[in-house]
């Protein structure tokens, strides 16, 4: 039953989108007399638990190296899918799509889904981190909503909201003086978005025969047939 072959990259679509509006984020340097901008540098962005840069962090503790190549940085992943049924249709509905003049392509109702996703703020200041916080946060309100092409043969667009739940802050400067500081500040995310079955090919219906009946079933019956056919001149 299950043994049809299918696949969307429902998954790999929704963790690129979600990469992606995290991916132009900068910091930028000021002088504190005349408040004149010194630098400007991008966040790098990388998929991947925090847990893993700051192990990376912790191996390498020279404070001679350049802050641009470590810190300040984001990090994300996702790190569950649970299902929705607040979002469920029903099952029986279907998509259509005509292909030709002979053939339709068909494709069951999606299923709903949430995918739960980490992104993890790393910086070595708090200044940085706090710049890199203020340009998120305002536009989740709570959610945020992105536009995905899921089923390209389909052409199956969905405006998917990406919720922010709760944001968790840490701070290590209690740690011995031998350790870089870090400050990590961690947001927890969810996207709702669908998965979809396989699609498809049904042919187009050229004839529609339709009978009308009255009166008892025994006696007196009167039945009436249509046919409608489409013009296709």
């Amino acid at each position: 039953m299950l043994g049809r072959h299918f696949y969307h990259e429902i998954i790999k679509k929704n963790v690129k989108a979600f990469g992606t509006i995290f991916n132009n984020i900068e910091i930028i340097k000021t002088d504190p007399d005349t408040g004149a901008e010194i630098h400007r540098q991008k966040v790098p962005l990388a998929y991947g638990p925090k847990s893993k840069f700051l192990a990376r962090l912790d191996q390498d503790p020279s404070t001679e190296r350049k802050v641009s190549i470590t810190m300040p940085r984001l990090s994300f992943e996702m790190t569950d899918i649970t299902y929705d049924p607040a979002r469920k249709t029903s099952p029986i509905q279907k998509y259509l799509k005509e292909e030709s003049g002979t053939s339709t392509k068909v494709q069951y109702m999606p299923v709903p889904y949430n995918l739960g996703f980490e992104l993890g703020i790393l910086s070595k200041t708090q200044d940085d981190a706090l710049q890199i916080l203020e340009q998120i946060i305002p536009y989740f309100q709570p959610a945020f909503t992105v536009t995905i092409n899921l089923i390209p043969e389909m052409d199956e667009k969905k405006d998917l909201p990406i919720i922010l739940n709760n944001i968790s802050y840490e701070d290590d400067y209690q740690d011995d003086m031998m350790r870089r500081r870090s400050i990590t500040y961690t947001l927890n995310l969810t996207l709702k978005t669908y998965f979809y079955g396989p699609v498809t090919n049904a042919e187009i219906i050229r004839k529609a025969v339709v009978f009308e009946s009255i009166g008892d079933l025994d006696q007196h019956r009167r039945t009436v047939k249509y046919t409608v056919e489409p013009d296709v001149s």
